[in-house]
């Protein structure tokens, strides 16, 4: 890896870390001010305030306990990258207790702003099958 697919590597273990402690603000500290996120059976959440909205609602839903995998990390010009990982872990609703395996493929691209790469827009899938 170079330095700037090590750099973005970092950002993804800050992320890792950020969703298993529940913590918003680490999580928004790793975003584009306008960046966007693409959750799954959701609709896009676009700049700061509602992806901090988004990011506060599934934490107050659920806790993480996830690890991920870097599949590649492809640097595409000098201030952009993308990064496609696969994420395995468990995961626990706040609601009723319960939770089970937690499995995603995931897709970041990554701007490098003021020397630092930011997460400009992030979309995930479950590979698990259907909950009943």
């Amino acid at each position: 890896m170079n330095a700037n697919e090590k750099a973005v590597a970092e950002v993804l273990a800050r992320y890792q870390d950020a969703l298993n402690q529940s913590d918003t603000g680490a999580v928004m500290k790793l975003y584009a001010s306008d960046g966007v996120f693409m959750p799954q059976n959701s609709p896009s959440s676009v700049g700061a305030d509602e992806v901090r909205r988004a990011y506060d609602a599934v934490f107050k839903a659920i806790k993480l306990t996830v690890k991920f995998t870097i599949a590649e990390i492809v640097e595409m010009a000098p201030n952009w990258a993308f990064a496609r990982t696969n994420s395995a872990g468990t995961v626990m609703f706040h609601a009723t207790g319960g939770g089970g395996p937690e499995a995603n493929q995931e897709l970041f691209l990554f701007q490098k702003i003021d020397g630092a790469w930011k997460i400009a827009r992030y979309c995930f899938s479950t590979t698990n099958p259907p909950r009943a």
